[in-house]
């Protein structure tokens, strides 16, 4: 056989399609990554402000209209409201004015993001020393000093989402894409159940009590993990189930493409261009990522939607995996009582 020949029935039209996805994903990978990241700007970031009497509306016009507008103010009654509204995530800091005096203070929050409330403060900053006064930072939710720029969660739900879609891909590459029938994705399904278990307790272990990396309840850490490690285990799954070996490829697509970017990891989500701000709430590892500094930072507040995002990529994996192999399994129940060799 002549090298043409071989590399003829080498090169099929199914690897060559399969190369062109490789190629497809790591020109989206370039192009995700660096589109959510190269150019953080604030934008419509929620900010309260805290003054007597008309001074409050005029501040909050006045902050309103900065270039690009960076924020989002709105009036809030006073110092104590506005900590609990940082502590409930429902704003991102605050700016407490006080008319008798030429210092002001601002309230952030460094544990939902280093990089923003640096920002914010510098753009007080700048804008106090316009009118000559000068600001007082006051850190209401501090990052711990081992949590680097706020990163260690970030990094923490990364992790559980690698293990979740590599048990899954390893689960399907040694068995098949799409198990035999329903008894075997019910295997699976505990497998992945399993694994997730382990994962979420390993994960909680290591960034808590062994690396000191991140405050906060190992025990509701490990809740955390355990879900975002099965529902991006199962839609793996059942993402190889619908399409065979490209499953994986969609699942990298969806998690680490799209997800990874617009999780607010290394930017917090205000300071993501629309798009990523958009969907990152809506994927595994922003919503993890949310969860997880609430936890160790915000007495486990605002983590309901988030959590209910989780358990919905979760549900939907395996309603798809089961309904795959019970649809399989009658495929090939069929095709056994026309004579056919059973798959």
């Amino acid at each position: 056989m002549s090298f043409t020949d071989e590399l003829k029935s080498a090169v099929t039209p199914r690897a060559a399609l399969l190369v062109i996805g490789v190629l497809a994903l790591q020109l989206l990978f370039i192009a995700s990554y660096v589109g959510a990241l190269h150019d953080p700007k604030p934008r419509d970031v929620p900010f309260g402000v805290v003054a007597p009497g008309p001074a409050a509306e005029q501040a909050s016009a006045r902050l309103g209209k900065l270039p690009d507008e960076p924020l989002d103010p709105r009036v809030v009654e006073d110092q104590a409201t506005a900590r609990k509204q940082i502590m409930n995530r429902d704003i991102d800091g605050a700016l407490i004015i006080n008319p008798r005096a030429t210092t002001d203070t601002l309230l952030v929050a460094s544990g939902g993001g280093t990089v923003l409330a640096t920002t914010l403060e510098k753009i007080v900053t700048q804008l106090e020393a316009a009118e000559n006064r000068t600001v007082r930072t006051v850190d209401v939710a501090p990052a711990s000093p081992e949590d680097f720029d706020g990163l260690s969660s970030f990094y923490l739900v990364v992790g559980w989402c690698v293990g979740g879609y590599l048990c899954a891909s390893i689960l399907a590459i040694s068995a098949g894409s799409r198990a035999a029938n329903l008894s075997r994705a019910l295997i699976r399904t505990g497998v992945m159940a399993l694994y997730s278990i382990a994962g979420g307790l390993g994960g909680a272990i290591i960034i808590g009590p062994i690396l000191g990396a991140l405050p906060g309840s190992v025990l509701a850490l490990w809740g955390l993990g355990a879900l975002v490690v099965f529902g991006v285990g199962m839609i793996t799954l059942a993402l190889q189930a619908l399409t065979g070996i490209v499953g994986i490829g969609l699942a990298v697509l969806i998690v680490v493409i799209a997800g990874n970017p617009s999780a607010g990891g290394a930017f917090p989500l205000p300071m993501l261009p629309p798009f990523w701000e958009a969907i990152g709430p809506w994927l595994p590892p922003g919503a993890g990522t949310w969860v997880a500094r609430s936890i160790a930072y915000f007495d486990g507040n605002a983590i309901t939607e988030p959590l209910l995002v989780l358990a919905a990529w979760a549900a939907v994996g395996v309603i798809v995996t089961l309904a795959m192999s019970a649809r399989h399994r009658a495929d090939t129940s069929s095709l056994d009582l026309a004579g056919k060799p059973f798959a």
